[in-house]
């Protein structure tokens, strides 16, 4: 399809050539020997430029890449909901977002180990810059989304990716992921940007019910039980308290790569109840506005109460407002390790180390106040 030429992910026919420069780039030795260790380095060139297909770098490439993250960093992964998808339903996965790529690629994994086709994912325009990481992005089915622009322009954008992911889902037969807001959770509160459901309706624009449940809308929920990239997103947050926040040179690409190697602890997974058409028909004497919200706040509710909460958070909770309304949920060993962890903020020279901390503790404890 022409119209989606600026945004698409690779074709099968493309992949050969993408290997190609994959492989010719000064990274890719560094890049081999983290996913594929012990083996030869010219094995793993001549392995991956014989692949003819997304299939074929996802299972031999991609599967290992998750396999390490979670033999790596990673003590338990679990999944739940798996069995409320039917085999012949593309779906519309509308997550929280706690980390770049972790996400959307873990959950590619699990649907790949257990027989079920991965999805096309969302990628930031920010991230798609040209070269090594949009060539393994667009072989590994991520499309493009604009963010921000003048108003006009960021409409067609709007509509042109609500037309792409109908598309995706109605024609080409494949499920997509998709972050439920722009950026990451920064703070612990998840919530649905409902610009986001006002997007997915402009596919269909005569019909908002049909719009959004001929998506297959599945809300999806992950946590992480050590906040991927938690500090970073601390002082992030502190840094933009009296000012707008700007990204330092890099700044993703070392998101990216912290939250890869970055300790989680153990990670959630929960796939919620698919938003049938029964569930819209509630809001159909709504205004535009009022739907796109109410959908939004649906989608909110089944992410919040799907959401893992872990010993850190009610340890994060008590310690933020000094009380012991949580102490059931965590041991003093917990609780120890977790204020060993917090002394990493000591080594940030801010003016506000106490105002910090709080930011930090609000990462981990805001969680509670929805889920418990």
């Amino acid at each position: 399809m022409t119209e989606f030429e600026d945004i698409r992910p690779y074709y099968d026919s493309e992949i050969p050539a993408a290997m190609q420069r994959i492989t010719e780039t000064d990274a890719f030795p560094l890049l081999a020997s983290w996913i594929f260790p012990g083996r030869d380095i010219n094995e793993v060139k001549q392995m991956m430029r014989s692949f003819q297909t997304i299939r074929e770098f996802q299972l031999k490439v991609m599967v290992p890449v998750n396999e390490q993250v979670v033999k790596r960093s990673i003590d338990k992964l679990t999944f739940n909901g798996f069995d409320r998808l039917r085999p012949d339903t593309d779906y519309l996965f509308v997550s929280n977002h706690r980390d770049i790529m972790l996400d959307a690629s873990l959950l590619q994994y699990l649907f790949a180990v257990r027989g079920r086709d991965t999805t096309e994912i969302t990628f930031g325009a920010n991230l798609m810059s040209p070269g090594l990481v949009t060539d393994i992005g667009k072989s590994n089915k991520m499309f493009r989304v604009e963010r921000g622009g003048k108003l006009k322009d960021f409409y067609m954008s709007s509509r042109h990716l609500s037309d792409y992911i109908r598309y995706t889902i109605r024609d080409k037969h494949q499920s997509v992921w998709i972050a439920q807001r722009n950026g990451r959770t920064k703070d612990g509160n998840d919530h649905t940007d409902q610009g986001i459901i006002k997007m997915f309706c402009m596919s269909c624009p005569e019909d908002k019910i049909k719009a959004l449940s001929e998506l297959h809308i599945v809300p999806m929920s992950i946590s992480y039980e050590w906040e991927s990239c938690d500090i970073l997103k601390a002082i992030e947050l502190y840094e933009s308290r009296s000012e707008k926040y700007i990204k330092k040179p890099g700044e993703d690409l070392n998101s990216i790569l912290t939250g890869i190697v970055q300790r989680k602890g153990r990670v959630t997974i929960t796939l919620c109840d698919e938003v049938t058409e029964a569930d819209l028909r509630q809001f159909d004497h709504c205004t535009n506005n009022e739907y796109h919200r109410a959908v939004a706040l649906l989608l909110d509710e089944r992410i919040n109460n799907a959401y893992q909460l872990y010993p850190n958070n009610y340890i994060a909770h008590d310690l933020r407002y000094g009380q012991t309304a949580c102490r059931d949920h965590y041991t003093d060993e917990q609780k120890a390790a977790f204020l060993h962890y917090m002394d990493r903020l000591n080594k940030y020279d801010v003016d506000e180390p106490d105002v910090l901390k709080d930011i930090f503790l609000g990462i981990y404890a805001n969680p509670v106040r929805k889920g418990s």
